[in-house]
C-alpha cells in the first residue's frame, strides 16, 4: 500500500493514526497472521513513510493488545486463545450491562429519543445494523466486521459517554481479532454468524432492557459456541 502523499499538511499524529488503522484492518482481514513478525523498517518501507510514526502506531496497537513488542525482533501479531475470547466477551458483557442499567435508571446520558436528532441517529444505527445482518447472512466476514464495529460504536454513542464508547470499541476490536484468527480458516460462513443487530436497536428504542439483555446473552452464547467449535476443530 503506498504511503500518504500531499503538501505536508498531514500531521505526524494523523499519520500515526492512519498507519495504526491500516495495520489494524490488516489484522482484522487476516492478512497479518497470528504470530507473524515484522520490524518498524519493514512497515515504514511498505507505507513509504519515516520510522517515527510507524513506531508510534505499533506501540499504540501493542497497548491495545493487538501486537506484542519484542525488544530484539520487532513486533508480532498477538495470538488469542479461546480463553482470551471468553474473557473479552465477559468484559464486553459488563459494559453493555452498564448501558442497560443506565437506561433503567433514567440516566440523562441516554439521550431522549423524542428528540428528532436522536431519533435520526437511532434510525442511522438501525440501518448500520441492517447492513451488518446482510453481511452476516451472506457469510461475508470482512464486510460484517466493518459494519458491526460501526454499529456498536454509534449505538454506544447514544448514551453520551465517550469513555464508554472508546472502551467498548476497543473490546469489540479485540474480540473480532480473536474471532478472525479462528474463522478465517473456515469455508462457507453463511447463516453461521450472529445477525440480531436490528432486534437490539428496536428493544433499546422501546426501553425494553429485558429483551435487550436476552438478545445480548444470545449473542454472547452464540459467539462463544462458534469460536469454541473452531478452536477445538
Amino acid at each position: 500500500m503506498p504511503g500518504p502523499t500531499g503538501n505536508g499538511a498531514v500531521t505526524r499524529s494523523t499519520l500515526r493514526q492512519q498507519i495504526a488503522d491500516a495495520l489494524r484492518d490488516e489484522v482484522l482481514a487476516g492478512r497479518l497472521q497470528p504470530g507473524q513478525e515484522f520490524t518498524v523498517k519493514e512497515i515504514a518501507d511498505q507505507y513509504g513513510v519515516s520510522a517515527t510514526p510507524v513506531r508510534e502506531a505499533l506501540v499504540d496497537l501493542s497497548a491495545q493488545g493487538l501486537l506484542e513488542a519484542d525488544q530484539h525482533r520487532g513486533f508480532r501479531v498477538h495470538e488469542y486463545s479461546f480463553e482470551d475470547f471468553r474473557a473479552i466477551v465477559e468484559a464486553r458483557g459488563l459494559v453493555t450491562e452498564g448501558m442497560f442499567h443506565a437506561l433503567e435508571s433514567g440516566h440523562k446520558r441516554f439521550r431522549d429519543l423524542s428528540d428528532p436528532r436522536v431519533a435520526a441517529a437511532v434510525a442511522a444505527v438501525r440501518r448500520r445494523g441492517e447492513e451488518a445482518q446482510r453481511a452476516a447472512d451472506a457469510g461475508d466476514l470482512a464486510v460484517l466486521i466493518g459494519y458491526d464495529l460501526r454499529f456498536w460504536r454509534e449505538l454506544s454513542a447514544l448514551f453520551g459517554n465517550p469513555y464508554l464508547v472508546d472502551f467498548l470499541h476497543r473490546l469489540r476490536v479485540q474480540s473480532w481479532v480473536c474471532a478472525v484468527q479462528h474463522l478465517r480458516h473456515q469455508g462457507d460462513l453463511r447463516g453461521r454468524l450472529w445477525s440480531g443487530h436490528t432486534r437490539l436497536v428496536d428493544a433499546l428504542a422501546q426501553y425494553d432492557t429485558t429483551a435487550a439483555r436476552a438478545i445480548v446473552e444470545e449473542y454472547n452464547g452464540h459467539s462463544l459456541a462458534l469460536i469454541e467449535r473452531q478452536a477445538e476443530g
